[in-house]
């Protein structure tokens, strides 16, 4: 079988990815406890490379600075005896990460601000506007609750973290194969008979967890959702993710 590869712009940079975890596990920035961010951290990485995303090398090179801040906070600190006029505060090892975070963050700020204002001065023009009267009717509005790519990757994530701890210590070789057609059509034929209002939960997508099927049904939702034949809502961000059909 041809091998997938899929390339997914889902977060800016590491620190962005950092960022996106703080605010998640509402962890207070100025005092980051390492040990449970390097954990986050690494478990998105894996989700990442299990779904062949591009993986850039700053994403690898952040992973190396959080297991060195995380080794040096769990190295016991030694008491001395010194002198007030001798005396230098220790460094706090992730003081430089938080300043890194804080300064992305400006700067992220600022950069929504001037798309806002870009956003804004794209309403003037130097010519009358356009009558687009005949396109209105082909406009459709986005649904309400309607998931986003990152969403749909972290759902994916808690699949793949899911599949880590079904997978027994010993097992025999099955080969199953699953095309991107295949799922596309399972889905649609599973999702046509319903009706308008009834939705089909995203788990239910999966009965193997093999890493041939999670990456394969991940291209298939892609590809549905990019075609407009399918929806993918969430009630709210701790609800599950449910598909609809597109009427």
């Amino acid at each position: 079988m041809k091998e997938l590869n899929v390339k997914l712009e889902i977060f800016e940079g590491p620190l962005d990815l950092l960022l996106h975890l703080i605010k998640t596990l509402e962890i207070d920035i100025y005092d980051i406890p390492i040990s449970e961010i390097t954990e986050q951290y690494m478990y998105y990485i894996r989700s990442m490379k299990e779904l062949d995303l591009e993986l850039a090398g700053e994403y690898i090179v952040m992973a190396a600075t959080l297991m060195s801040i995380k080794s040096k906070t769990l190295l016991p600190k030694v008491e001395v005896e010194y002198n007030d006029s001798d005396y230098e505060e220790e460094n706090d090892p992730r003081e430089q990460l938080v300043a890194q975070l804080l300064e992305y963050r400006k700067f992220k700020y600022a950069a929504g601000v001037l798309k806002e204002k870009e956003t804004e001065r794209g309403k003037y023009y130097t010519k009358e506007a356009t009558n687009l009267d005949e396109y209105r009717d082909s406009i459709e509005p986005l649904a309400p609750n309607q998931v986003t790519t990152i969403d749909l990757f972290l759902a994916f994530s808690d699949v793949l973290n899911r599949r880590q701890e079904l997978m027994p210590r010993e097992t025999s070789i099955i080969s199953e194969e699953f095309s991107i057609e295949d799922k596309i059509s399972e889905i649609l034929g599973r999702l046509t008979p319903l009706a308008t209002k009834q939705g089909l939960s995203f788990n239910s997508l999966f009965y193997v967890f093999t890493r041939n099927e999670i990456v394969t049904t991940f291209m298939a939702l892609l590809e549905l959702i990019k075609s407009g034949e399918i929806v993918a809502k969430q009630a709210t961000s701790i609800d599950p993710i449910v598909l609809y059909k597109k009427y």
